[in-house]
């Protein structure tokens, strides 16, 4: 047996790989309940792509056929109605975490150096989620899913010189119809995910080549990807390894990262599993009542709002008149996220050790983004309307005023090891 594990890693350096980013990848020992959304949304990244498998078994990607084959899961195939909606509330359970997780690199300053290309790789993978979560809404083919994807896919036409040509080019026709169905379809369950696949391996790969960040911001003792070279495997269960370990930054990520993790997905899954059985619209905010309906062309919803996942970014939208000007900011919302690494420029990573100027932005850019969370799922009102111009403004002023104060920010001193 050890001649063939010895035959095995010279040509697949497999133990190799697992003690690099397993057994002996340090993680800083005061993680905290922020550092489990990465663990869940592989979980939920898993679940989507198995239950997409699935369902694709009995899908018609057509305009004829794709309503009622939804319609013919839910009713006729067995556990189909289950398959169905842990895809459906996986989706927005997916952005629950995901949202979580990115708030998790803003508060303690996860994007700052050496983590740019962790942070960059991130936000692509985040892009490329909503493009999949859009394309996969439109898939059912329902009142919510034609409309919602005929006001998007529109926006594009505002782009100067290239905008129809772009908008005919993403229908597939000159309408939205079974071609664009079809090629939404191909995109989501073929490309995108593979894209998804391949940015998720080189976002784990850039985070364990600088290490893990930590609720202090501040470098651990030990060198990235090693336990040191006192590290002894042996004595990962003795009654003195906290002892003898004691004065060290880090502990390996197995087992005590991952027993956190699967303690973490445990309470995960209590919530997830009550939503999937008791409440898989969730009052309509996961599933729309609209797109119980079949799409019908000739009528339009009395109000049309994508899913609420997408909600922030449609209420910056909506809350500017000009159709360019508002195409401009809505992409400018996620483009700004982009640039986090360089827009923040001050030393200190953590909100803990930052000033008291930052925490007050921070608070307004949370309730801002919620805010307009709300807003972009309520009708387009004169107040709802103002307030999303007001959230907006909150929203875009967090990168400004972040700018011009972290240069020489007054922050306080920082700890020379990581706390508890």
């Amino acid at each position: 047996m050890e001649a063939l594990l010895s035959w095995v890693e010279k040509r697949i350096p497999a133990m190799n790989t697992y003690r690099k980013h397993m057994s002996e990848y340090p993680q800083p020992k005061n993680s905290n309940f922020w550092y489990i959304f990465g663990a869940l949304a592989m979980l939920v990244l898993v679940n989507q792509i198995v239950t997409g498998i699935w369902l694709t078994m009995n899908y018609v990607p057509s305009a004829e056929g794709a309503f009622a084959s939804v319609e013919y899961i839910m009713r006729d195939v067995e556990y189909g109605w289950l398959l169905r909606y842990m895809h459906s509330t996986g989706a927005s359970f997916f952005f629950i975490v995901v949202y979580l997780h990115m708030y998790r690199g803003l508060i303690y300053g996860s994007y700052q150096k050496p983590r740019e290309l962790v942070w960059l790789f991130g936000m692509l993978l985040f892009v490329v989620l909503m493009a999949e979560a859009f394309m996969g809404y439109m898939l059912p083919w329902g009142q919510m899913s034609y409309w919602g994807a005929q006001v998007i896919i529109g926006l594009f036409g505002a782009i100067p010189v290239i905008g129809d040509d772009l908008t005919l080019w993403i229908r597939g026709d000159y309408v939205i119809s079974g071609a664009t169905l079809n090629r939404f379809f191909a995109l989501h369950v073929i490309a995108l995910p593979i894209v998804l696949l391949l940015l998720v391996a080189l976002h784990i790969l850039a985070l364990h080549e600088v290490g893990s960040n930590n609720p202090d911001g501040i470098d651990t003792k030990l060198p990235k990807g090693t336990m040191g070279d006192d590290y002894e495997p042996e004595f990962k269960f003795h009654e003195d390894y906290s002892k003898k370990y004691d004065i060290i930054d880090s502990m390996p990520f197995h087992p005590y990262g991952t027993v956190k993790d699967l303690f973490y997905v445990g309470v995960f899954l209590l919530f997830f599993s009550y939503v999937l059985f008791y409440a898989p619209a969730m009052g309509g905010f996961f599933l729309e009542p609209p797109n119980f309906e079949v799409a019908n062309p000739l009528k339009t919803p009395e109000h049309i709002a994508p899913v609420w996942y997408f909600s922030p970014n449609y209420a910056i939208l909506r809350a500017i008149p000009d159709k360019l000007i508002g195409f401009v900011f809505f992409g400018g919302s996620i483009v700004v996220l982009f640039l986090l690494p360089w827009i923040d420029r001050c030393n200190v990573r953590s909100f803990r050790y930052r000033s008291r100027v930052h925490l007050i932005n921070l608070i307004q850019f949370t309730i801002s983004f919620i805010g307009l969370g709300v807003l972009g799922t309520l009708p387009a009102t004169e107040l709802y309307t103002n307030l999303s111009r007001l959230f907006s403004l909150g929203y875009f002023m967090f990168f400004v005023v972040l700018f011009i104060y972290s240069k020489n920010e007054k922050t306080k001193t920082l700890p020379t090891r990581i706390t508890k």
